[in-house]
């Protein structure tokens, strides 16, 4: 677990090198550990993922908190569990 500059704790997947669907894949089998109101937050450098898993955390009813391009071709996605 890390703690946030919002002071929240999120736990951290470092999927940078993996490629859709694992990208999702491996997100929701972390979030299924985690207890509601947690935390995940995702780095992925796939583009295509960058964008397909918020869409599909969305479509499973997490929360995305953010999306952020940490640097060219590294992005960070932050997702709360809202859903068990």
């Amino acid at each position: 677990m890390e703690t946030l500059a919002s002071g929240e704790r999120a736990r951290r997947l470092d999927l940078r090198g993996e490629m859709c669907p694992y990208t999702f894949v491996k997100s929701k089998l972390a979030l299924e550990e985690m207890a509601i109101g947690e935390v995940l937050e995702v780095l992925v450098d796939f583009p295509p993922s960058a964008k397909n898993v918020p869409k599909s955390m969305e479509m499973e009813g997490q929360e995305v908190l953010a999306v952020e391009e940490l640097s060219p071709g590294t992005w960070r996605i932050r997702v709360r569990k809202t859903k068990g």
